[in-house]
């Protein structure tokens, strides 16, 4: 077995499984943010081309991405929205996806392109229709993540600290209809090609109210361009806010942007998890 392909970024046994899998596997690029320890390996292997991604034990945001593929993403491969997992090992933490090909969506024209986000509404309808649950325990749970998470380190401001904890405090918790989110829905996981929107990353994969996969769009893309946020509702079909949840789950996404982005030091995405906070707060 050769073990000049992998370059160190996988260990042997990893390596030899990838080669079980795949005839003469060959790296093509490096995609991994750097931010943790998440590898995203672009792969050749007999005329075809395959994402690796990997992490260690304890990154949960992998075994987030199992589930997901596993039992979720079964809608959006169909319409050649997601890429289909083609290998898993679990034990070795890898998963071996088609690539889909195209540039990414953020920073790019179709970021403010309507009929992508009508696109990106319709994809995560898919998604959220998928399963549903009510959970009695879900919103006391993440009030009392999002106070730990205040008590963490990070640079949020001591008075917007005192503002949220006061806000989570006074929040009187119901019953939760959950079901799958992405986690991240915005244009830094879309890949656009030709005039088609893809969906990658579902390492924040998790069972929450639909409402909170729109946050995202909600403190960036629509701020200032409600006709994006009419486009995606045109896909999406109703609005799922609504006035009692909606600010606490926008606070909540705040609060832990803020505080992840500062422990993995991502200063672009911590200064947006401040903002989002700042916004947050209005609405209470």
């Amino acid at each position: 077995m050769s073990n000049v392909w992998h370059e160190e970024l996988l260990n042997e046994d990893q390596a030899a499984q990838i080669e079980e899998w795949l005839t003469d596997p060959q790296i093509v690029a490096d995609l991994s943010w750097g931010l943790t320890d998440t590898k995203v390996l672009q792969l050749w292997s007999g005329g075809q081309q395959y994402i690796l991604k990997t992490a260690d034990a304890k990154n949960h945001h992998m075994q987030r991405e199992f589930v997901a593929h596993a039992r979720f993403t079964r809608p959006l491969v169909e319409l050649g929205v997601t890429a289909r997992a083609r290998f898993v090992d679990e034990s070795l933490r890898l998963l071996v996806m088609d690539y889909l090909p195209g540039y990414l969506c953020d920073h790019s024209p179709a970021e403010l392109d309507p009929e992508i986000h009508v696109q990106a509404g319709r994809a995560l309808r898919l998604i959220h229709d998928h399963f549903s649950y009510n959970d009695e325990n879900y919103e006391k749970k993440f009030i009392r993540k999002c106070l730990n998470w205040l008590s963490a380190d990070h640079r949020i401001n001591p008075h917007v600290v005192a503002r949220a904890g006061t806000a989570l405090s006074e929040y009187r918790t119901e019953a939760s209809l959950l079901v799958p989110t992405h986690g991240d829905w915005q244009p830094r996981n879309w890949i656009i090609n030709g005039d088609r929107l893809h969906v990658i990353d579902f390492g924040r994969f998790d069972f929450r109210p639909a409402s909170s996969d729109l946050n995202r769009l909600a403190v960036q893309q629509w701020k200032d361009a409600p006709e994006l946020e009419s486009a995606f509702f045109e896909g999406y079909g109703d609005d799922p806010r609504d006035s009692r949840t909606w600010p606490i789950i926008s606070l909540r996404e705040a609060i832990g942007t803020a505080v992840w982005a500062y422990q993995v030091g991502d200063t672009d995405f911590e200064a947006q998890g401040h903002q989002m906070l700042r916004d947050a707060l209005e609405l209470f």
